[in-house]
């Protein structure tokens, strides 16, 4: 892959795709994790005096037409708070000039052809600068004009630190010989993780699952769940993964007549009456066992509706005993990067991925389209 240490940066203009597509309310950034993650680049290049341009989405706003819900301003005011310097914020691509050692430019989906790759966008982008810089893995598995056709456009092409990271983190994870493997996969739907637990299930000696998907493993094994969350159109896929017999099911549950319930019970697997659902688990002492041994854990998505206390202990639960294990920890998706950022201390992950949808395709094997444009073999 081309990378920034390799790129002859020194002295010149630079237009840096990140992925600033950050939570924000009221006009204030509630999350600056994905701003900070892009600094070190930031401070590479200004060691290099090069002058960057900042490129991102934010939203999914209709194309062609401003809508100021949509807007990278508060995130301009954000990048000033960081870096203590004036950060100048173009509105429009003509508008783009290098009198300032960073600037940003407004939401690139404000701009027709973005989503669909258009060509000639994607040499307006390339255009803009010396180098072109890819440093937002979130949006890598995306073939869009500033994260795939700019690549392509531009005399040179690099990825950024962050990117460069994260590749290699997520290479590590997945073809590293460190056994034993623990995998964790929750969320709500068999169908949207089934490709990633198949191959988690190739480099992982057991695969323990969260949520909705969860329960759809244990109706395929012959357990009454009552009301849960389940998709039965998924029963057959889901007993090809139990006769793996690498699947690691909870024993207990916490369950409630409904989400809204202030009541909940655990009992076990085999005991959840018609009128429950299944809205948590509770971490059994094999899987215990099995992160404690663990020397590679790879986790993505939690195991229970942990937004809501009432059913947030399995989550906290997995949480805690992953970062007290001695094993080369990766996690990735929002929900999980949200879930450790509610238990436990960041820094007892050995690395959290930027990336959500293009974190689960880089495990399920699939060839993402920036990183292909930039020389990655998969």
């Amino acid at each position: 892959m081309k990378k920034l240490g390799d790129t002859d940066v020194f002295d010149k203009t630079v237009a840096l795709r990140a992925d600033l597509n950050v939570p924000v309310k009221d006009g204030k950034v509630l999350d600056d994790a994905r701003i900070l993650a892009i600094i070190p680049t930031l401070q590479y290049l200004k060691k290099q005096n090069s002058k960057i341009v900042l490129i991102s989405h934010f939203g999914r706003p209709e194309a062609g037409a401003y809508d100021s819900k949509f807007s990278l301003l508060p995130v301009a005011n954000k990048l000033e708070e960081i870096l203590n310097t004036r950060v100048p914020f173009f509105q429009s691509l003509k508008d783009v000039n290098f009198d300032s050692d960073v600037s940003l430019i407004e939401n690139i989906r404000f701009l027709s052809g973005e989503v669909e790759n258009d060509p000639e966008l994607s040499s307006q982008l390339s255009d803009l600068a010396d180098v072109y810089i890819f440093d937002a893995f979130g949006t890598s598995h995306r073939s869009h004009a500033s994260t795939f056709g700019a690549i392509h456009s531009s005399k040179t092409a690099c990825a950024g630190l962050l990117l460069e990271e994260e590749v290699n983190a997520l290479t590590k994870a997945m073809h590293s010989k460190d056994t034993p493997t623990l995998s964790i996969v929750g969320g709500s739907k068999v169908s949207s993780k089934l490709e990633v637990i198949k191959s988690l299930i190739h480099v992982s000696n057991k695969v323990m699952t969260g949520g909705g998907i969860t329960n759809t493993l244990l109706k395929a094994s012959g357990n009454n769940i009552g009301n849960s969350l389940c998709e039965d159109a998924m029963l057959e896929q889901a007993k090809d993964l139990l006769a793996t017999k690498k699947i690691l099911l909870p024993e207990e549950v916490i369950v409630s007549k409904s989400l809204e319930s202030t009541e909940s019970r655990v009992c076990r697997i085999d005991d959840v009456q018609d009128d429950e659902m299944i809205l948590d688990q509770i971490l059994s002492s094999e899987a215990s066992e099995k992160i404690a041994k663990a020397r590679k854990i790879i986790w993505n998505g939690p195991v229970g509706v942990f937004e809501k206390k009432l059913f947030s202990k399995g989550t906290q639960q997995l949480a805690e005993v992953i970062a007290s294990s001695n094993a080369f920890s990766i996690a990735g998706g929002g929900e999980t990067l949200l879930a450790i950022k509610m238990f436990i201390d960041k820094s007892n992950i050995s690395y959290c991925s930027t990336g959500g949808g293009a974190f689960l395709e880089f495990m399920e094997g699939k060839a993402l389209p920036s990183l292909s444009a930039l020389g990655f073999k998969f």
